[in-house]
């Protein structure tokens, strides 16, 4: 009963994000006032297009769609998301060790019940995307959160990672870029990460849905690539980067060396054939958008639209007196700190619903992303420079006054 209680909590956490504050929100609107939402990843609610090609290519063959697939997914989407990991330099993937899934959230919780027993230890990043950490709990196993250092671009701490390790530790979670911080770990850090794991015989879990979404030149480096002796389970998909996020496309891979965890792939392909397989019309989608995933998308380019979004943002921030923020390498999010001494703030949820009430303006606190200290927030930086502006001027404006 302590377990179903605890995750009930967690699942409230995870659901921050559209919980307690958005349900605010709603009812605001109800009462005909405009609020501007700045709290979910969603490129289609600002005004992002899914590319025509992967549009048409559904409804084209939507009538091949009326039966279950394999409950692993259809062997062309299989296919296509293995031919995607060898070009992404992860090894020993065949189409046998792919997943496809109704978004990477239910390929999440499908990992974590196959492998946890009560009092099981995962090693999750804090901050973190909160349905690791709920979905670790539901599972019956305790989530154990190392730090992520703001002063290092939000990198992992290492030592941290290091002393958190037990004998319960069975795996070890990367959000690689990161939501909500908008960081992508350099190759020494993801090295690192994987000596260690090495040296505990730890599971990876890689949850890399960005590794489309990277600006300034920099390139995405698969972790699973760096651990070809290791099991290393990347979670990817198709909702930011195509613009299909209500298709709930997502897929996960197995990679590296399988000897002696065959109990759990075989706990992974039961648990995927109890919901029979994953939404087939969504599968069709998978082929096209891989074949076409080969270039930078023009808006992370510089004078590309979520690029300049992303530069402003980050000024913009950093030019209101007690708030400051590391420029995003990646992701759609940015994770600004407050002075909570200087704003008095000991409660950051209520920080965010008191801006929320005072200028309709919403946002996710800090705590609900499993970051300790009350003392920051996340911001979506999908909206038009003109919104973003609106926003920053009201935040400005609120921190001139407020005092919680």
């Amino acid at each position: 009963m302590y377990a179903l209680q605890k995750s009930i909590k967690l699942n409230h956490v995870r659901y921050d994000v559209r919980g307690r504050v958005a349900a605010e929100a709603e009812k605001l609107a109800g009462q005909g006032i405009d609020i501007l939402k700045l709290n979910i990843g969603n490129p289609a609610h600002f005004g992002f297009e899914a590319p025509e090609l992967i549009r048409k290519s559904v409804t084209e063959k939507l009538s091949q769609a009326v039966a279950y697939s394999d409950s692993r997914g259809l062997l062309s989407a299989r296919l296509a998301i293995a031919d995607y990991c060898k070009a992404k330099k992860i090894p020993n993937v065949s189409p046998d060790d792919v997943y496809t899934g109704n978004g990477v959230s239910e390929l999440i919780a499908i990992t974590m019940q196959g492998l946890l027993n009560h009092g099981d230890e995962i090693l999750v990043p804090a901050p973190d995307y909160p349905l690791w950490t709920a979905a670790v709990t539901v599972a019956g196993g305790t989530a154990v959160h190392y730090i992520c250092d703001e002063q290092a671009e939000w990198n992992p701490d290492i030592s941290d990672i290091k002393k958190k390790i037990t004998a319960r530790t069975k795996g070890l979670v990367i959000i690689n870029p990161n939501n909500p911080t908008g960081a992508l770990y350099p190759r020494e850090i993801l090295e690192q990460i994987v000596e260690i794991a090495r040296q505990n015989r730890l599971i990876i879990f890689a949850d890399e849905i960005y590794d489309r979404l990277v600006m300034d030149g920099h390139e995405h480096i698969s972790v699973a690539s760096l651990a070809p002796d290791l099991l290393v389970v990347t979670m990817n998909g198709l909702s930011k980067s195509h613009i299909i996020c209500g298709f709930r496309c997502g897929w996960m891979s197995l990679s590296g060396d399988k000897t002696g965890a065959q109990d759990y792939i075989d706990g992974l392909t039961l648990l995927s054939s109890m919901r029979l397989c994953s939404n087939v019309p969504s599968q069709l989608a998978i082929e096209e958008a891989l074949k076409s995933s080969g270039g930078t998308d023009a808006s992370l380019l510089p004078g590309g639209r979520l690029y300049e979004q992303r530069n402003y943002i980050t000024e913009a921030l950093n030019s209101i007196p007690g708030v400051s923020a590391v420029k995003p390498k990646g992701a759609l999010y940015i994770f600004p700190r407050l002075d909570a001494g200087r704003f008095h703030i000991k409660d950051d949820e209520k920080f965010a619903l008191d801006f929320l009430r005072d200028k309709h303006v919403l946002m996710v606190h800090g705590t609900g992303f499993n970051w300790k200290q009350p003392d920051h927030f996340r911001i979506v930086y999908l909206p038009e420079i003109n919104v973003l502006k609106t926003a920053m001027d009201s935040l400005g404006d609120f921190l001139t006054y407020y005092r919680q």
